[in-house]
């Protein structure tokens, strides 16, 4: 079994469309809402997140087959002054579960995130999703608290149409 992951060029038309692919299987899970990507983000995503600098994503194939990805988009921190890297996707296909690929693409992440400085990593994830929080928890993610008194950080959306 060869593994190859990689920082994607979205110039690439195999990548993009790869892209993409991953990114509608994982809609379509019920960890990633069950519904597929509409045919606007189909047809605009890759080259909307090539002309913007502060996103990226890491690739992975198993035997030269699309098999994972991770999308990330930077902030930034301004108790620290520094750069923070979202993991906003994550999602390796069925068949390729069980090889340890999200470790793997974490591993690069946080790689490129030290590279480009960055002084923290940041995800959500589903309270259900059992597996991907002992695989995020492995590899070394927390939920966090400023202070014990005032409890956890939560993650909230306000949906603007």
């Amino acid at each position: 079994m060869t593994v190859n992951i990689f920082l994607a060029d979205y110039d690439n038309i195999q990548q993009a469309d790869d892209l993409v692919f991953l990114l509608d299987a994982y809609a379509t899970d019920p960890m990633g809402g069950g519904e597929p990507l509409t045919a606007y983000v189909k047809e605009n995503l890759v080259s909307i997140m090539a002309k913007r600098s502060d996103i990226f994503t890491i690739l992975c194939y198993v035997n030269d087959q699309p098999a994972g990805l991770i999308n990330c988009i930077e902030g930034f921190s301004t108790f620290n002054c520094k750069p923070v890297m979202n993991i906003h996707d994550v999602t390796v296909l069925k068949e390729f579960r069980g090889l340890k690929l999200s470790t793997k693409m974490l591993t690069e992440v946080e790689a490129l995130a030290s590279f480009r400085g960055c002084c923290k990593l940041t995800l959500e994830v589903l309270e259900g999703n059992e597996v991907a929080k002992k695989a995020y928890q492995k590899f070394g993610f927390s939920s966090y608290e400023l202070d014990p008194k005032m409890g956890k950080a939560m993650f909230w959306e306000k949906k603007i149409s």
